[in-house]
């Protein structure tokens, strides 16, 4: 195949998109009637954070919002920039506001890994609508992010692309890329892609553009087989770093490891990432989510174990907190597993988002002063400790909302004796 100047340039760059209309995914975020669309229409300065995993456009969106709305675009990485950096930044900001009426998008990547005293250099200037800050993390916001910077802000998390997203990804690169189009593609099984992408948009342009290059010969009739998907996957760097697509993998084998009550192959994944230099306090924040997601009331002492560890790990830093970090892993890979209380809250959290509005019953209600009482509040309630077992049977639903079992309890560790108790007092645990 020709080799052009422009070929030389990786596939996801030159697909690249030109609009936020052409980006794909994230209607939620950006689309036709969401917050953030509607201020940008009605030219309304609004900061936010985007929040998500790598590959799914955040850099991009920043890009094309400071673009569509005809504002300077200034980059700073929180990896490498200071207090200096932020300071040139907002008088430019304050310069061009003052002087030419344009507002500048201040984008910065890795935003949470600013510390307190950069975080609040940015804090008047937000306040202030200087700037128009656009954050991008990896990383929960309400953990890194200062919250005096954090309620200025909107957040919008995004997720990771689907099949259908990647699969438009992929043919409009096919089709539209300059590259590209000089070739007949055809895939030996195409949602391989996808599923070496991991539902990163970056990602699986890359794999594709590598595998490209194994398949192409001669002919312009090109066919991607999965052999050459598998190599492009390998041959794309291993080595462990903390902003790659591997330290996302890496964490996600060490959760599974846990997950899947092997404590010999979580401590090998924990013992890959400290080695490699990942951050403690990281790990001990994936372990605290997992003691509660994987977990939850089967043992009820992992998260007591996970919330000490964090809190040992920040005070004593490494290379101790490594030792710290292996007993709460092996004890989580080790111990009974359920996802009950997960399942619980987000079937609850379904309900409530189809029941807006929601009204207490009279009997449940508080009544601190006599008109409530006069009004019913609290009347009939029937107080469980003066019952046998200190149990009695009553309603605690909303009236809008039908009871129904939500916690679902497995026959897992302590979650076996929750169960026997909650099947012997409602019914409506089967």
């Amino acid at each position: 195949m020709f080799q052009s100047i422009e070929s030389h340039i990786p596939l996801a760059e030159r697909v690249r998109p030109e609009t936020l209309a052409d980006v794909v995914g994230h209607s939620s975020i950006i689309g036709k009637g969401s917050v953030l669309r509607n201020a940008l229409d009605t030219n309304r300065t609004i900061s936010f954070i985007l929040w998500g995993p790598p590959g799914v456009g955040k850099t991009t969106i920043s890009r094309l919002i400071a673009k569509e709305i005809s504002a300077h675009f200034i980059s700073l990485s929180a990896v490498t920039s200071g207090v200096k950096d932020l300071r040139d930044a907002i008088e430019k900001a304050r310069l061009a506001r003052q002087k030419l009426q344009k507002t500048t998008v201040l984008f910065i990547d890795e935003i949470h890994r600013f510390n307190k005293s950069q975080q609040d250099a940015l804090l008047h200037a937000v306040e202030n609508g200087t700037l128009m800050l656009v954050g991008a993390t990896t990383e929960n916001p309400s953990f890194e992010v200062n919250a005096a910077l954090l309620s200025r802000m909107h957040v919008y998390k995004m997720g990771s692309l689907g099949t259908e997203d990647l699969e438009h990804l992929v043919q409009r690169a096919i089709s539209t890329d300059n590259e590209l189009k000089k070739l007949q593609i055809s895939f030996e099984d195409i949602s391989y892609l996808f599923q070496l992408s991991g539902g990163d948009g970056r990602k699986c342009l890359t794999l594709l553009d590598n595998a490209l290059a194994l398949a192409v010969g001669s002919s312009t009739d090109v066919q991607v087989l999965n052999l050459h998907l598998k190599q492009s996957a390998e041959s794309i760097k291993s080595a462990y770093d903390k902003k790659a697509d591997y330290h996302y993998d890496t964490i996600s084998a060490f959760i599974k490891s846990i997950r899947g009550s092997d404590p010999d192959a979580a401590v090998l994944w924990l013992a890959r990432m400290l080695d490699g230099g990942e951050d403690p306090v990281f790990i001990a924040r994936r372990l605290l989510i997992a003691a509660s997601e994987d977990i939850g009331n089967a043992d009820p002492t992992a998260l007591i174990l996970a919330t000490n560890a964090l809190t040992a790990v920040k005070s004593i830093g490494m290379p101790e907190a490594r030792i710290i970090l292996s007993q709460v892993t092996t004890y989580l890979a080790s111990t009974s597993k359920s996802n009950a209380a997960y399942l619980a809250i987000d079937a609850a959290i379904f309900d409530i988002k189809n029941h807006p509005v929601v009204s207490v019953p009279l009997h449940l209600r508080n009544a601190p002063t006599q008109l409530m009482k006069n009004e019913g509040y609290g009347d009939g309630y029937l107080y469980p400790h003066n019952y046998p077992h200190h149990f009695t049977p009553q309603n605690y639903f909303p009236t809008e909302i039908q009871a129904k079992s939500y916690y679902i309890p497995t026959d897992n560790g302590r979650e076996k004796s929750f169960r026997d108790r909650l099947k012997a007092m409602w019914k409506r645990l089967v």
